[in-house]
Formats: structure tokens, C-alpha cells, sequence
């Protein structure tokens, strides 16, 4: 059994309104001292494979095929 975590991402220059909603809460409930607020999604996985290249492969493959959308979002990949 293999965990990993991927995290995914919006790539710089991409505009993140939940981001700036967030930061703007942030500001009004005292927190003044944030910059910038960047939102993203993580996601825990499970794999039955022995080999971590093995399961690197898939899940890379998974994030480009389902789980990131990569013409906006960067995405990385942790073997826990």
C-alpha cells in the first residue's frame, strides 16, 4: 500500500477570486497582516502497488487526466 498527497494548484498570473474573498475575510477579522491568499485542493490517495515509481506514474497520470486542470492549475505530487 502506497499514500500520497497531491496538491493542486492555480498557476501564477491566473486570477483566484476565492483567494481574494479569503483574504479579504482575513482582513476584516482583524488579520491585516496577509498579503496574498492563494486557494487550492489537496488530495489524499491510496494505492495497491508495492513499487513508489510505479505509483508516481499512475498518479501523475491521474492528475492529468482528472484531477488537475493543467492549462490553469500546477499540481505535486508526495509519496507519503
Amino acid at each position: 500500500m502506497i499514500k500520497a498527497r497531491v496538491t493542486v494548484t492555480l498557476k501564477n498570473g491566473v486570477l483566484d477570486p476565492q483567494g481574494k474573498a479569503i483574504e479579504g475575510a482575513l482582513g476584516s477579522l482583524g488579520f491585516e497582516d496577509v498579503g496574498q491568499v492563494r486557494q487550492g485542493k489537496v488530495f489524499d490517495l491510496e494505492l495497491d502497488s508495492a513499487d513508489p515509481g510505479t505509483a508516481k506514474q499512475q498518479i501523475t497520470a491521474m492528475c492529468e487526466k482528472l484531477l488537475a486542470n493543467t492549462v490553469i492549475e500546477d499540481y505535486a505530487v508526495e509519496l507519503l
